[in-house]
């Protein structure tokens, strides 16, 4: 049975725009990414919006003046967005384009096997004392927490715009954040995280998670990015 593609476009609580898609169920998955940025890119309103990537990997929209960051699973995609800001090379790190998102399955049981890989000793206790707070099966809430960690590592790597990064020493998870049930949660409580670049100080970045579709969707931003107003 064939499934139209739902197409979603809301603000967030940390003044990222978020753009989803979802359906698609009986495409393959190569098909669905394409079908996917096809629909993203009739969106655009005035224009169709073509998504390309600096030499870095990082992606951006032709004609742009937008910070964006792609995310994605077999069967759901994410695009966030910055305010324009012309005052930013944005094939440059800035703190006030420093932005980057992440989204997984909160059931990926393969994030306990890469955990001790990506996280330092201090993140996976971290990881732990979140787990022992979530009111679910003590297993189930050892994989959700540790699948937040992820996209919160994940979601840094991608704001530093920095290539081989390492994980563990340049991605610091301080405090995790709340994974809200909604976009537009009231007064969420952020995570705290820093960047470590090898040209600048550490940057402080703010982690805000929610759920969506079934997927953990985690933002990380610094504290002097560009965002929408909140309404």
């Amino acid at each position: 049975m064939e499934t139209e593609f739902i197409y979603w476009r809301h603000d967030t609580s940390v003044g990222v725009r978020v753009e989803e898609l979802s359906g698609g169920e009986d495409k393959s998955p190569k098909i669905w990414k394409v079908m996917a940025l096809q629909v993203f890119g009739e969106q655009g309103g005035d224009r169709y919006r073509e998504i390309g990537h600096y030499t870095s990997g990082a992606p951006y929209l032709e004609d742009s003046q937008q910070r964006i960051s792609v995310s994605h699973t077999p069967r759901f995609m994410v695009v966030a967005s910055l305010p324009r800001t012309p005052e930013a090379d944005l094939s440059q790190f800035s703190q006030r384009t420093a932005m980057g998102i992440d989204v997984e399955k909160p059931d990926r049981e393969q994030a306990l096997r890469v955990a001790d890989r990506v996280m330092t000793p201090a993140e996976l206790q971290l990881c732990e004392e979140y787990a022992s707070a979530l009111p679910l099966d003590a297993e189930e809430a050892r994989v959700r927490a540790t699948v937040l960690a992820w996209t919160v590592k994940e979601a840094l790597y991608k704001a530093a715009l920095q290539e081989g990064l390492d994980f563990r020493e340049c991605l610091v998870i301080r405090r995790l954040p709340e994974i809200c049930d909604s976009p537009l949660a009231a007064s969420p409580r952020y995570g705290e995280a820093e960047i470590r670049r090898d040209d600048m100080p550490p940057i402080p970045m703010r982690l805000f998670t929610y759920l969506s579709e079934g997927h953990i969707v985690t933002i990380a931003l610094a504290a002097k990015c560009a965002t929408f107003k909140k309404h």
